[in-house]
């Protein structure tokens, strides 16, 4: 950042104060804005683009640009909607207020009123009658030519990025636009929104590191929810068949271009309905949402055609593991063959994982980066799906999927198991697991087992990674692209 005695912040501080001196106000708030820039260029296709406005327009916005050519000036000025240029002239709005205008700075906002015209170049412009301070900025923007460049400050000082770099607001655009489409696209077909605990005395939903904090009132440990899966089933068995999220959720796990600690997660169930019936809902809904966010189903990421339409591939783990990953099928049912392929791989294990936990880390090593076009891996062991639903042709696999596109997981959903007794033998196999070291294993949840005693309909549920399906729909490398403000280290000043 920079530091405050520097000489240009101190000769913006010396500008203010002589606008002061001059009776200007700083920071008035009695400017009333009648047009945006988008307002504008409406008006000039109204007019079929080649016609001057008369009409006056008041508008505002920071300036981007600044030129002066002695008793006139050009400048760009830039609001939520766009950006234009605008004309000033000492004779269109006078000496005394041109001399306040030399004043100005890049980065300050200004209202100005005045009618369009259209310059030698073509150049829609605003021809100012008069122009007022808005806001005086203290401190220089970036210099326009290198920018901000440096990923470091861009995350740090988003505000900054967002002023620089108009293509950091367009991926929040469209974010907000993929958002939207999820909700009205569940909203459609008769789901529920609704909100569920952020702060909950037993995390669970996923096998994650809850962040831990103390409620002081209540004297309790509260845990930052790490998916709000269990509240959502809960509501489920109180009747709401169609009901999702758009949630919050945190997990104290490392930070990497895929994994923010604080993260958008998607999250529906729906009664009556089975993992397969969610894999084609699935497949409906991010092909339409694509299409209504980019204009197409087919686009590029980080250089990799996808291709949205269907059907999609369809694998098991372990016809992924085999013809993707390259391991003997006679391993799949062999934990110490596992691990030792994970150690000549350089794959770290846990001391005392099963072998699910084995096939899952090789799988993430081997496999997930593999998986570009959009593909459903399915058929998990029980083991690692403690909330699913087992099969019932092969009672050691869940019936859950992950799909995969771009090389990163973007969904998990599965058949809900809704047996009671089923679900308490598999929180104490958790449990067992947590005492023996697995930081991530689910805790033991007896309200949930009890809500499921008064009988959960037939269900299937799904959690959509929303920041990862922005990184694909936006080109963008990194997780922290895509959230405006991710966790970063504290630095010193």
């Amino acid at each position: 950042m920079m530091d405050g005695s520097s000489e240009v912040v101190r000769q913006r501080r010396e500008k203010a104060r002589a606008l002061m001196d001059q009776g200007v106000e700083l920071y008035p708030n009695d400017f009333k804005v009648s047009h945006t820039v988008e307002d504008a260029r409406r008006s000039i296709a109204r007019q079929g683009g080649g016609v001057e406005d008369t009409a006056p327009f008041a508008m505002a916005g920071r300036i981007i640009t600044l030129r002066s050519f002695g008793k006139a000036a050009f400048l760009h000025f830039r609001d939520h909607t766009g950006q234009l240029q605008a004309y000033v002239k000492q004779d269109e709005i006078g000496k005394k207020t041109y001399g306040f205008f030399r004043q100005l700075d890049v980065g300050d906002f200004i209202g100005i009123r005045g009618t369009l015209f259209q310059t030698k170049t073509g150049e829609w412009t605003l021809l100012a009658k008069n122009i007022r301070l808005l806001c005086k900025a203290m401190r220089p923007l970036p210099e326009k030519f290198h920018g901000l460049r440096d990923p470091e400050k861009r995350y740090r000082q988003r505000y900054l990025d967002l002023i620089m770099n108009p293509s950091v607001r367009e991926i929040f655009v469209a974010r907000a636009r993929i958002i939207q489409a999820f909700r009205d696209f569940l909203l459609e077909r008769g789901f529920l929104e609704v909100e569920t605990p952020m702060m909950q005395p037993i995390p669970g939903g996923a096998e994650a590191t809850p962040f831990q904090t103390f409620h002081n009132a209540l004297g309790m440990d509260l845990f930052l929810r790490v998916a709000p899966e269990l509240y959502l089933k809960r509501l489920v068995i109180g009747g709401i068949d169609r009901v999702f999220e758009i949630n919050r959720s945190f997990r104290n796990e490392g930070v990497s271009t895929r994994h923010n600690p604080e993260f958008t997660m998607l999250e529906f169930y729906l009664a009556y309905a089975t993992h397969e019936d969610l894999m084609t809902l699935t497949e409906e809904a991010l092909r339409f949402i694509t299409q209504q966010v980019l204009g197409a189903t087919r686009f590029t990421y980080q250089e990799k055609t996808i291709d949205m339409d269907g059907p999609w591939a369809r694998l098991t783990l372990g016809q992924a593991l085999n013809e993707l990953g390259g391991v003997d099928p006679s391993l799949l049912n062999d934990r110490q063959g596992l691990l030792a392929l994970a150690k000549s791989k350089g794959i770290q294990i846990t001391k005392g994982r099963r072998r699910g936990k084995i096939l899952t880390k090789l799988f993430d090593a081997l496999v997930e980066p593999k998986l570009i076009a959009p593909t459903f891996v399915v058929d998990y062991p029980v083991e690692v799906s403690p909330l699913a639903r087992r099969s019932r042709l092969e009672p050691d696999m869940a019936e859950r999927f992950e799909l995969f596109i771009g090389g990163s997981e973007i969904a998990n959903g599965f058949s809900e198991l809704n047996d009671p007794v089923d679900q308490k033998t598999r929180f104490l196999d958790q449990v067992a697991d947590r005492q023996q070291g697995d930081e991530e294993a689910y805790y033991m949840d007896e309200d949930y087992v009890t809500a499921l005693e008064y009988g959960m309909p037939p269900t299937a549920g799904e959690g959509i990674g929303i920041d990862r399906f922005v990184m694909l729909l936006t080109d963008a490398p990194s997780i922290r692209e895509v959230i405006l403000f991710p966790l970063l280290k504290n630095i010193r000043h």
